[in-house]
């Protein structure tokens, strides 16, 4: 199974039109967002372009708080999509004492956006949000990314990939998440060091390559997370379906096992039988949502980002 997974993963990546992935039959989020209860700012300008976040806080939120926080990042191919993909899982999490957000980021449809791009403004939304953890009321250190899909990968990038800042950035603040929480997240993007597996003719993967390159804006590797796994990563937990055909289940277990291997902590917990997108608020009956954000809560939990039990109903 592995000598295919990683060909139908590249591809993928590579040629499914841009608008498949995250956005699933019957769930498109608006744009711009509709986040109501949120406080909104700008964390980032590139030229007329404001970058928002939108954050929601507890009730008893207070300025001298140091409350853990998260990150969220929407899915959508880098091409679309929309923060308010997120809303449901900032509002629960703010209501269980943290600081929940979800960050706009620049996009292929909106912006002629590469995926180096995205990744940029992910990096800059976690930098923008530790360098104003005093007036946000949190911890400096206890700051998580999120996302799906496209948003997953993102999410990836700021707690595993240590370059692709912007640099125009004070670099001295960190871009790097203390911990990640991904929903059938992309983290395979290159062939290189795993050609042995991939049952492609050279002229075949040099074609593979060439598009993978033109889409992502550089070299596939700087933004694949899987070639960037070194010990010392922080702790990440992903969700991910058995059937997903977007983004190959096995992609995510490989991804599992090499940071195991390297003595990080990563749990991998599959949903048999779902396909891609099955987390999201709406999707069917809601159990899948519902169970994501249960575990998702006890993991930050066990992570002192939150106390006492999931209040889901």
């Amino acid at each position: 199974m592995c000598r295919n997974v990683f060909v139908v993963s590249l591809l993928l990546t590579a040629t499914v039109p841009l608008s498949v992935w995250g956005l699933e039959a019957g769930q498109r989020f608006s744009y711009p967002p509709e986040m109501p209860g949120a406080e909104v700012h700008t964390y980032k300008q590139v030229g007329d372009i404001e970058l928002k976040i939108y954050i929601y806080k507890p009730r008893d939120w207070k300025a001298e708080d140091r409350r853990g926080a998260i990150v969220f990042f929407f899915g959508g191919g880098w091409q679309s999509g929309s923060p308010a993909q997120f809303r449901s899982q900032c509002e629960y999490l703010a209501s269980r004492g943290m600081v929940a957000m979800a960050a706009d980021y620049r996009v292929a449809s909106r912006h002629n956006a590469k995926v180096v791009d995205c990744v940029a403004d992910a990096k800059s939304a976690i930098r923008w949000v530790r360098k104003n953890a005093e007036k946000l009321g949190i911890d400096a250190n206890k700051i998580a990314a999120g996302g799906g899909s496209a948003g997953g990968h993102l999410a990836a990038c700021t707690a595993v990939i240590a370059s692709g800042d912007d640099p125009s950035e004070d670099q001295s603040i960190s871009s790097q998440a203390n911990a990640a929480v991904l929903f059938n997240p992309a983290l395979i993007l290159s062939s290189t060091g795993i050609k042995d597996r991939l049952p492609l003719s050279a002229a075949d993967e040099t074609s593979l390559m060439e598009r993978l390159r033109e889409r992502i804006g550089a070299d596939p590797k700087t933004v694949s997370p899987y070639h960037h796994i070194r010990p010392g990563l922080p702790p990440i937990i992903i969700f991910h379906g058995t059937a997903d055909t977007t983004v190959p289940f096995a992609t995510v277990k490989l991804f599992a096992e090499a940071m195991t291997k390297a003595g990080n902590q990563c749990r991998l917990v599959p949903f048999e039988g779902a396909g891609h997108g099955f987390f999201n608020f709406g999707r069917g009956d809601k159990t899948a949502y519902k169970e994501t954000l249960r575990l998702t809560d006890e993991f930050l939990t066990e992570l002192g980002y939150l106390t006492g039990k999931p209040t889901l109903e």
